[in-house]
């Protein structure tokens, strides 16, 4: 390689690195924009009076829960994708090592029924035809280095299937480990949603009493309507994406497979609130798909909407997803539309499990039906 590609290489190399850090440095900057936003907004949002808000730590705290118990499933299962691998490779080595053991095994006894080295200096002491003796003796020589070079490659097979056998072992008391850390984290999750239960019990005349209350409701949409408008504030200017989310109209899947309980600008039952979005009913615990490609921007419970996961689709547009049990991604996320992002719940006070969507432009509300596939 000549120092002109060498160091074209090296300088190509400096530039990834480089890249990568400032990604890395970007993204860390947002998630601490958004950190202090979400500070500063929970201190100026009145709040600490209101029943839904006694649910914010355990809601939290289940959420946390499940996350991290996915987290540990996903490592699992990478971890036994890897142990797999190895396992297979060294039953490859192992069947090679067959072979170069039998390959070693016929060539040493070719040359004990050859005579070995005894035969080798009669064919020097001996006085027959020099071509003769020539041609013998490059044989033997021949031999000689097919067998250093049998034990040779058998010494290098054995240290590298005990390698691979080494890490096979490690792999194993990581997913040892890990499945141990799976079961503690278990009874962490019970007790999280024991404590959820309990606080539900205590405070449920409180909720429902709350969700009839009309300056209550106004309080939570307001509340949002702030939130992504704030988010709007401190996020970076627009990217290209591959995909214009406005060039997706009509071709959205539904974000979670439910029964739509309200239409988009129906009036709320026993309220002059009109509905901004879709309340999908659906089974607890099941997965909650992002519309489209897009960032988390926002990844946390807000009084009213619960554990709620709002995601920036770049040139003003944005989809809301709440009450949900757990939020799977977090701020400064990527995602590719279809990710699974959260599990669907009833968290925030809601009555009934289900998803509460919404997809927004510039901040305001608008109708999804027209940006759904029909099924």
């Amino acid at each position: 390689m000549t120092v002109v590609l060498r160091s074209v290489l090296l300088t190509l190399l400096l530039l990834a690195g480089t890249a990568h850090a400032g990604k890395q440095e970007d993204l860390e900057k947002l998630r601490k924009r958004i950190a202090a936003l979400q500070q500063e907004f929970e201190k100026t949002s009145e709040s600490r009076s209101e029943a839904a808000d006694e649910l914010r730590e355990s809601e939290r705290a289940v959420s946390d829960s499940n996350r991290r118990l996915h987290q540990l499933a996903q490592q699992e299962q990478a971890a036994n994708r890897e142990l797999k691998q190895l396992q297979q490779r060294a039953a490859a080595m192992e069947r090679e090592m067959q072979g170069q053991q039998a390959r070693l095994g016929r060539l040493l006894y070719q040359q004990y029924l050859d005579g070995g080295e005894q035969e080798y200096l009669r064919l020097l002491l001996n006085n027959d035809d020099p071509n003769q003796v020539a041609r013998e003796l490059h044989y033997y020589r021949f031999i000689a280095r097919d067998r250093a070079s049998a034990i040779k490659s058998l010494r290098n097979g054995l240290l590298k299937q005990q390698e691979v056998t080494d890490q096979a072992k490690r792999k194993s008391d990581e997913i040892a480990s890990l499945r141990a850390e799976e079961q503690e984290q278990r009874r962490h999750l019970e007790r999280d949603k024991l404590t959820h239960q309990q606080m539900l019990q205590k405070i449920a005349s409180q909720l429902r009493q709350q969700r009839r209350e009309i300056g209550r409701l106004q309080k939570n949409e307001n509340r949002l309507s702030q939130l992504v408008e704030k988010l709007a504030q401190v996020l970076p200017a627009d990217k290209p994406r591959e995909i214009a989310f406005r060039s997706l109209k009509g071709k959205l899947a539904l974000p979670v497979k439910g029964k739509l309980r309200n239409q988009y600008g129906t009036r709320r039952p026993e309220s002059t609130l009109s509905w901004t979005g879709w309340f999908l009913r659906a089974p607890a615990r099941q997965p909650v798909k992002a519309v489209a490609a897009g960032q988390v921007v926002y990844a946390d419970w807000l009084r009213g909407f619960g554990n709620l996961l709002i995601v920036d689709h770049g040139q003003g547009y944005m989809s809301l997803y709440a009450n949900n049990e757990t939020l799977y991604k977090q701020v400064g996320d990527s995602l590719s539309g279809g990710d699974i992002i959260a599990t669907v719940g009833s968290s925030g006070g809601n009555e009934d499990s289900g998803l509460y969507f919404e997809l927004r432009f510039q901040g305001k509300p608008f109708d999804p039906k027209p940006w759904v596939r029909k099924r």
